[in-house]
């Protein structure tokens, strides 16, 4: 290995060395995490959440808005955090969808909607509901992104 190349692992590993603990735990946090809030969510959501149309609400107050934000900013930083956790350890795309799914961006319902038409999410997700005694979730058609972000 060539020595510049060597003095450049050398040198980044010496700037991501005292983060390794701190990044290993959020990992670990972020895990146990997610394996308590996806099914918890999936079992709560409504049969029908992939196939009724929803309309956003326009009115909001100052508290609403500070929630807005606040949920808005946490789904960034998750998505950041699942980015980062694709090369560190952790459990990088549950931690992206976690902050995808908490979120509010436009295409949010069309991307939730292509994500549970994989056949093995759709199975997963009715798998979840079953053992809770919840009844399956309605299968989302395909084309039939009709959300908040798409226009009547």
């Amino acid at each position: 290995m060539p020595a510049v190349t060597e003095q450049s692992f050398t040198s980044a590993w010496a700037a991501i060395a005292p983060w390794v603990p701190l990044l290993t735990g959020l990992g670990v946090i972020m895990a146990i995490a997610s394996t308590i809030a996806i099914p918890w969510l999936i079992v709560r959501m409504p049969a029908d959440y992939f196939v009724t149309r929803r309309k956003p609400r326009l009115e909001r107050g100052p508290l609403v808005t500070l929630f807005w934000l606040l949920r808005n900013t946490l789904a960034v930083l998750l998505v950041l955090a699942g980015i980062a956790m694709l090369v560190l350890p952790g459990q990088g795309l549950l931690t992206i969808l976690i902050g995808i799914g908490i979120s509010t961006f436009p295409g949010k319902y069309r991307i939730e909607r292509a994500i549970m038409r994989r056949a093995a999410v759709y199975r997963s997700a009715n798998w979840i509901r079953r053992r809770a005694g919840r009844i399956p979730l309605q299968y989302p058609a395909a084309g039939d992104d009709s959300g908040p972000d798409t226009p009547d």
